[in-house]
C-alpha cells in the first residue's frame, strides 16, 4: 500500500506559498532600518514558540529591514504550521502574529475492504495527512483523489470517496475518508480485429487477461488493469515476431466499461504486415577474431521464418560468450535487412566487445547469520584476475544449491575512473534453514502413522549441517544424530559423522512387541574432483541386536539362530555422485546421479549392498517440469556368508511407490511380516504444473504422478517363502511390479515443508495394504 503514493503529488508547496503571501505583505512591512529591542509572538495557542524563533532571520539586537521581514515571512510559511503569518512593528518591538493551522487528531475509513488500513493510514501520513500533523486541505484533497486512482487499478470503476473533516476542541480536526466501493468491474469481452494469419481465439489464448471463467475468481484475469494491457499486448508482439511478422504493429486499443460500471469491453486493431524468411546471418564488428566460435552459436535457422526469440536468444549467447573471454559490457546489436518483394530478410548481428576488464573487488550483502566464507568459498570467479562470464554463472549457481538462500544475484558495478576494472556484487536473501519435518500416512486398516526429524542445515551460520530424525511410525523407531562438515578441508573434503540407534518392526499380523536394533557409527569423507562430481569413502560399526520377543519374524528367528541374538558388522563405503541440476530444492532441468556400495568384510556378517539412483528433469513448454526417477538396490551375502535381513531394501509410500502403505513391499514369512527384500526396484515420474497466480515462489507446484516398482527376496536371503507369496504376487520377476498414479501438491512454505499426495492403484495384489492419501509437513526455524 505506501507505493501507492507519489509523494510529491501530496505535499503543499509552502515556498511558493509563502513567496505569494510575502510579496502581499511587503507593501505593509515597509520600514526604516533600526535596532530590534523586543520580539513578541501572539496567537500561538498549541505550538511551541521555540520553532517560531528558530524559523525567523533576526534576534533581538540585529537590526531589522524589510529584506529580513520577507525572509522571515517565508520561513514561518514554509514550516506548513500556520495558515496567516502578519509581522507587526511597535516601537522597535517586532510582534509576529500567527493562525496557527488546525492539527490532525486522527484518520478514520468508513467502508473500506479492499485495501489494509494500517498501510493505508502509514502511507497518508507518510505523505502529509495522518494522526499529529498539520490539517491542509488541499493535501487531503489531493489524498482522496489518490485512493480513487487506487480503486480504478483494482477495477472498481464504481468506487466513491468522501472525505470529512470535523473540527474538535483545541483546534483540532478528525478526517475520515467514507468508501462506497461497489463491485468489481470484470472483462465481458476481448476482441482482436485485423487477424488474418491466426484465429482470434489463438492469439485470445496468449493473453493474461480474460473472461470471467471457473478460476477467475482465483487468477483475477478478468480485471482490467492498464499495465496488464500493455504485456498482453506485448505478447501478441512477440507472438507475430516469432511466426516472421517483423512489421507487425498494434494500430489502436479501445477500453469501454458500461454504464453501470459493471462490464468491461476491449477491442484491440493489429495489422500483422507480411512474414518474412530468413535467407541468412551475417556477423559484423569485432569478434575477437573467434568468429566461427560465435557462428556456431548462431540459433537463428536460414530458410525458416523469423523468430524474435531466437534472435534474442543467440545475442544472449554471444555476449556470454563475450563473458568467458573478459568482456563484461559486450554488446550485440541485431539489424534486419528486409526485402518486400521476396518476403525475405537479412539478420545482421553487430558484435561490440568493449573493454576487457578484471575483477578488482567482490562483496556480498543480504546474509544476517550465513558467513560471508560460507558464500565466497562457493565462488569460482576470483578478485584481481580476468572477468570470466561463465565462471560468474557456475558460482551464482554454486551459491544458489547450497539451499540457504530464497534468491541469489550477481551484479556487475563499473569502478569509476577505471574503464578496465568491475566489482561484483552477491545479494543474497536468506530463508530459514532449520526444519521440523512430520511426515505422516492414513489407512483404514492401520488408521495414521507418524515420522519426525529435526535438521539444520546452517548450523550458526557456518554452512554445516546437524541434523536428528525420530520416526515412531508402526514398523520403525529411529533416533539418528548427524552433522556434516563441507568444507572439512580448505579445498572442499567434506566429512560427515552418523551415531544411530534404530528398532524395527516389519509389518506383522502377529505380533505386537518387537526387540530388533540396530546401533551404529560411521564416518564418511565426499572428495569432489570436477565441478559437478564426488566420491564418498567412509567406515562405520554396526552392532545388531534381536530380543525374544514372541511372535519374532521367522527371518530374524534364522538370523539369530546362525549369528547369535548380537552380531557386529563393519561396513566400508565407496559412492560416487554428480549434480548437474539447476536447483538442489525445486529443479527444472539438469540431472542427479548416484552409486552406492556398502561391503562388510570384517566381522560377524559379510555382505554387499549397491544402490544406483538416476534422475532426470526436463523443461517443456509453458513451464511445466517432467521430473524423472530411477533407482536399483541389490543386496549379496558374500565369503559364504547370508544376506543379513537387516540391510534388505523396503518399498511403497513417500518416495518409493505412492498410494502403497510404507513398507509393505517385498515377501511375508510364515509369521505374516512384511521384512523387504534385497533386491530394489523404483521408477518415478511427475509432471509439475506451477500453481497460477504464485508468483516468484517457484517451489509451489501441483503435480501429477506415476509410480512403479517393488522389492524382492531371494534365496540369498535368510527366510523362507510362504505359501501365499505367489497368491499374493511375489514371484521374484518384474511381474510383480506395484503401480499407482495420482496428484499432488509440493511447496516450500514459509513454516516448512509440504508435501502430500492422493492417488489410486494401478497394479495391485492380494494382501498389498493400501493409503490412498499420504502427506508430509514441516515447520522451518
Amino acid at each position: 500500500m505506501p507505493s501507492f503514493f507519489n509523494p510529491n503529488s501530496l505535499r503543499p508547496i509552502p515556498a511558493l506559498v509563502a513567496m505569494v503571501c510575502a510579496a502581499q505583505a511587503l507593501p505593509a512591512l515597509a520600514a526604516e532600518p533600526f535596532q530590534i529591542r523586543d520580539i513578541r509572538i501572539e496567537g500561538l495557542q498549541r505550538g511551541d514558540p521555540g520553532s517560531v524563533f528558530g524559523a525567523l532571520p533576526f534576534r533581538v539586537g540585529d537590526t531589522y529591514t524589510d529584506d529580513k521581514g520577507a525572509a522571515a515571512l517565508r520561513a514561518l510559511f514554509a514550516t506548513g504550521l500556520f495558515k496567516d503569518v502578519r509581522l507587526d512593528i511597535d516601537d522597535k518591538v517586532v510582534v509576529v502574529v500567527v493562525d496557527e493551522r488546525s492539527i490532525v487528531a486522527s484518520v478514520n475509513f468508513v467502508g473500506l475492504r479492499e485495501f489494509d488500513k494500517e498501510q493505508l493510514t502509514k502511507a497518508l501520513k507518510e505523505n502529509g495527512v495522518g494522526e499529529g500533523l498539520p490539517f491542509d486541505k488541499a493535501v487531503v484533497d489531493r489524498a482522496e483523489q489518490e485512493i480513487k486512482r487506487q480503486y480504478l487499478s483494482k477495477s472498481l470503476y464504481g468506487a466513491e470517496v468522501v472525505t470529512t473533516a470535523t473540527p474538535i476542541e483545541r483546534n483540532r480536526v478528525d478526517v475520515t475518508f467514507t468508501v462506497v466501493e461497489g463491485d468489481v468491474a470484470k472483462i465481458k469481452e476481448i476482441r482482436i480485429l485485423g487477424a488474418k494469419a491466426f484465429s482470434e481465439s489463438a492469439l485470445l489464448s496468449e493473453l493474461d487477461l480474460t473472461v470471467g471463467g471457473w478460476l477467475t475468481w482465483y487468477t483475477k484475469s478478468d480485471r482490467y488493469a492498464r499495465s496488464k494491457l500493455n504485456a498482453d499486448l506485448e505478447k501478441l508482439r512477440s507472438y507475430y515476431l516469432n511466426r516472421g511478422y517483423l512489421e507487425f504493429d498494434v494500430k489502436s486499443t479501445q477500453v469501454t466499461i458500461s454504464p453501470d460500471k459493471q462490464d468491461i469491453s476491449i477491442n484491440i486493431t493489429i495489422d500483422e504486415g507480411q512474414p518474412y524468411v530468413v535467407t541468412s546471418v551475417k556477423l559484423e564488428g569485432d569478434y575477437l577474431g573467434r568468429e566461427l566460435d560465435f557462428r556456431q552459436r548462431v540459433l537463428i535457422q536460414p530458410g525458416q521464418a523469423y523468430r524474435g526469440d531466437d534472435v534474442t536468444a543467440t545475442q544472449r549467447q554471444f555476449t556470454d560468450h563475450y563473458g568467458t573471454y573478459g568482456y563484461a559490457f559486450a554488446r550485440v546489436e541485431p539489424r534486419t535487412e528486409i526485402d518486400r518483394k521476396t518476403g525475405q530478410v537479412v539478420v545482421v548481428l553487430q558484435g561490440v566487445p568493449g573493454q576487457r576488464v578484471n575483477v578488482r573487488r567482490i562483496s556480498v550483502a543480504g546474509n544476517t547469520v550465513t558467513r560471508d566464507e560460507v558464500i565466497r568459498r562457493e565462488f569460482r570467479q576470483f578478485e584481481s584476475s580476468w572477468y570470466d562470464g561463465a565462471k560468474i554463472k557456475l558460482s551464482r549457481d554454486r551459491v544458489e544449491r547450497l539451499g540457504f538462500f530464497n534468491e541469489v544475484t550477481v551484479d556487475t558495478n563499473e569502478v569509476p575512473g577505471a574503464p578496465d576494472q568491475v566489482d561484483l556484487a552477491i545479494n543474497v536473501t536468506e530463508k530459514p534453514t532449520g526444519s521440523l519435518l512430520l511426515a505422516a500416512g492414513y489407512s483404514q486398516t492401520d488408521k495414521l502413522t507418524i515420522s519426525v526429524s529435526v535438521q539444520k542445515e546452517n548450523i550458526f551460520g557456518s554452512g554445516n549441517r546437524l541434523g536428528l530424525d525420530v520416526n515412531t511410525g508402526k514398523t520403525s523407531r529411529n533416533l539418528v544424530v548427524s552433522t556434516t562438515d563441507p568444507y572439512f578441508t580448505d579445498d572442499g573434503v567434506s566429512r560427515t559423522l552418523d551415531l544411530y540407534y534404530k528398532t524395527s518392526r516389519p509389518l506383522n499380523s502377529l505380533a505386537e512387541q518387537f526387540q530388533l536394533a540396530t546401533a551404529g557409527t560411521a564416518i564418511r569423507f565426499g572428495v569432489p574432483f570436477t565441478e559437478y562430481d564426488t566420491v564418498f569413502m567412509g567406515i562405520g560399526a554396526e552392532q545388531n541386536i534381536i530380543g525374544t520377543a514372541s511372535g519374532l519374524p521367522q527371518s530374524y528367528v534364522l538370523h539369530r539362530s546362525q549369528y547369535g541374538s548380537h552380531s557386529l558388522s563393519i561396513p566400508l563405503t565407496v559412492g560416487w555422485s554428480r549434480d548437474e541440476r539447476d536447483n538442489p530444492i525445486t529443479p527444472t532441468r539438469g540431472a542427479f546421479k548416484r552409486l552406492n556400495l556398502d561391503m562388510s568384510l570384517l566381522g560377524d556378517l559379510r555382505y554387499a549392498r549397491l544402490n544406483a539412483q538416476y534422475q532426470q528433469y526436463i523443461g517443456l513448454p509453458w513451464k511445466l517440469t517432467l521430473g524423472l526417477n530411477g533407482e536399483v538396490g541389490l543386496g549379496y551375502g558374500i565369503m559364504g556368508r547370508s544376506y543379513p535381513t537387516f540391510k534388505n531394501f523396503t518399498g511403497g509410500g513417500l518416495g518409493s511407490v505412492r498410494v502403497f502403505e510404507q513398507g509393505s513391499f517385498g515377501g511375508v514369512d510364515i509369521t505374516g511380516a512384511y521384512d523387504g527384500g534385497s533386491r530394489k526396484l523404483n521408477l518415478n515420474a511427475e509432471l509439475y504444473v506451477p500453481v497460477p497466480g504464485s508468483g516468484n515462489d517457484k517451489s509451489l507446484r501441483i503435480f501429477g504422478f506415476a509410480d512403479a516398482g517393488n522389492v524382492w527376496r531371494t534365496q540369498n536371503n535368510l527366510g523362507e517363502e510362504t505359501a501365499n507369496n505367489k497368491e499374493r504376487g511375489q514371484t521374484n520377476s518384474l511381474s510383480d511390479l506395484r503401480a499407482s498414479a495420482g496428484i499432488g501438491l509440493s511447496w516450500i512454505s514459509p513454516v516448512g515443508p509440504l508435501k502430500l499426495s492422493y492417488g489410486t492403484p494401478l497394479r495391485s495384489f492380494k494382501g498389498d495394504k493400501i493409503q490412498r492419501f499420504q502427506f508430509q509437513i514441516g515447520s522451518a526455524f
